[in-house]
């Protein structure tokens, strides 16, 4: 919530027409509230609950396509947090909740749905006392050649640009007031949109002593400001709106213009609320102090905006989840209702609903098209990544039409017909036929795979557990452990 406080002139005050909801619920009594109305001096509060969000597909399709993503990059994630990239299926059972799997869904099925990013494979493991008959195998999934591939091209970029990673989390750092420090828990969720490694706390943390350090917190271990760099400390220059107009004869406006995304329409005192929050001087968000601001006012909105412009600048894609930005709201002097703060300013940010959680846009990052206007090199990767899926879900397709068109030919063939019906007369034919396989639907599995993995399952222990996870092969032998 956004509070503005201003005193106009007796002779205006009788012409100015505010809304109900603009003015803020005071203790007293109904006449007591009419009284206070016709004074000169007015409250106005710019609540959240008025905004009406309008959609833009535009951006909406980016969630999409990271929504499809998730479980890839999920389990991806997984299996470069092993030695050996390759994790048993039997494990990946107690990690349904980190890779939002729903329960009726096999764990199976989301594998075989990527053939082009991860396969599936079997190890020996040593027989046991209860298991002395032969010898037994132990299912597993790692990723694919041309996965790895583009993990080991991602890996050797970041390590190429670790200078440039480093110097936003030391302007993260510089951004969080009074004390300059933020919980490694909290940057774990917004790494990823920052573009940092996995790794980033045991190496990237460790590499630039001279910018920020670890330490232990009450809360946790913190990563904590070092020096300050006055060359990061400079805002993100605001967009120079006339020029953008394109117009030929350069003189000031008729009237006061704001700049909104194709399609959005807000009412009247929406826009003059902008209009004055445009007008308002700017606040630096890294040399000025949330502590030292007034609370719901301009000058304190026009901070909290600039925060998070700032983070959200310095993002892969410039956009994140909403959820990302509130776990920083103490650290970065950030309003309780953040959410309405972002929506009441779709000049600048645009909140899409599209997923599990809110995602949001930095509107100037984007153009009138939903098209990225400064393509980061991580994201070329990412790129590479989903046509290897694209083509995954095409591998999957043919494979199916040609199921189909063999059961066609079973079925069309008198021969065949014959041999099924002299050997199938008592009945269970219906047992063994195929069932109806739609070409357009993506989620389709398998529900026979559920009975698979129960042959892997094992007793539950303890998650990252070396000791119980069998040997691939005697160490003596140069073999290597799943760990």
């Amino acid at each position: 919530m956004a509070a503005l406080a201003f005193v106009p002139p007796p002779a205006a005050a009788a012409s100015v027409s505010i809304p109900s909801h603009f003015l803020t619920t005071l203790p007293f009594s109904v006449s007591t509230r009419k009284k206070y109305i016709k004074q000169p001096l007015l409250v106005i509060t710019c609540s959240s609950s008025p905004h009406k969000l309008v959609r833009d597909p535009r951006l909406d399709k980016h969630v999409v396509k990271q929504n499809k993503l998730r479980f890839v990059q999920k389990l991806k994630t997984l299996l470069l947090s092993k030695p050996k990239h390759f994790m048993p299926i039997y494990v990946l059972y107690k990690c349904r909740s980190y890779l939002s799997l729903p329960t009726q869904r096999s764990v199976l099925s989301m594998i075989r749905r990527y053939p082009t990013i991860f396969e599936l494979f079997t190890i020996p493991t040593p027989s046991t006392p209860f298991h002395a008959a032969g010898p037994l195998s132990q299912l597993c999934v790692r990723l694919t050649p041309a996965a790895e591939a583009l993990v080991k091209r991602e890996s050797v970029l970041k390590n190429s640009i670790a200078i440039s990673l480093a110097a936003k989390l030391q302007k993260l750092l510089m951004l969080a007031s009074p004390y300059h420090r933020l919980l490694l828990s909290k940057l774990v969720h917004l790494a990823p949109d920052l573009g940092l490694p996995v790794n980033f706390r045991s190496r990237l943390c460790n590499d630039h002593p001279d910018k920020f350090k670890v330490v232990d917190t009450s809360y946790g271990r913190a990563l904590e400001l070092v020096s300050w760099d006055s060359s990061l400390a400079e805002a993100l220059p605001s967009r120079d709106e006339d020029k953008s107009l394109g117009l030929i004869v350069d003189r000031p406006l008729k009237f006061k213009h704001l700049r909104l995304r194709k399609g959005l329409n807000i009412k009247r005192w929406h826009h003059e609320y902008l209009v004055k929050f445009k007008e308002f001087p700017d606040v630096c968000p890294y040399t000025t102090n949330p502590e030292e601001l007034v609370k719901e006012s301009m000058e304190a909105e026009k901070r909290a905006c600039a925060v998070v412009r700032e983070v959200l600048g310095m993002t892969v894609e410039k956009r994140t989840l909403v959820d990302h930005l509130t776990h920083f709201r103490k650290e970065f002097g950030l309003s309780n209702k953040l959410r309405g703060m972002l929506v009441r300013h779709p000049e600048l940010f645009y909140v899409s609903l599209k997923g599990q959680r809110d995602s949001v846009f930095l509107v100037e990052g984007y153009s009138d098209k939903g098209r990225l206007l400064e393509k980061d090199e991580i994201l070329v990767i990412k790129d590479e990544m989903i046509k290897l899926v694209v083509e995954g879900k095409r591998l999957r397709r043919e494979g199916r039409k040609e199921v189909l068109s063999c059961d066609t030919d079973m079925k069309n063939s008198p021969v065949l017909d014959n041999q099924v019906d002299d050997e199938c007369e008592d009945g269970l034919d219906d047992l063994f036929q195929l069932e109806d396989v739609s070409f357009e639907d993506d989620d389709d599995d398998d529900d026979d795979d559920e009975s698979k993995e129960l042959i892997w399952h094992q007793e539950e222990g303890e998650f990252w557990s070396a000791e119980k996870t069998p040997l691939l092969q005697n160490q003596n032998d140069g073999g290597s452990v799943p760990w």
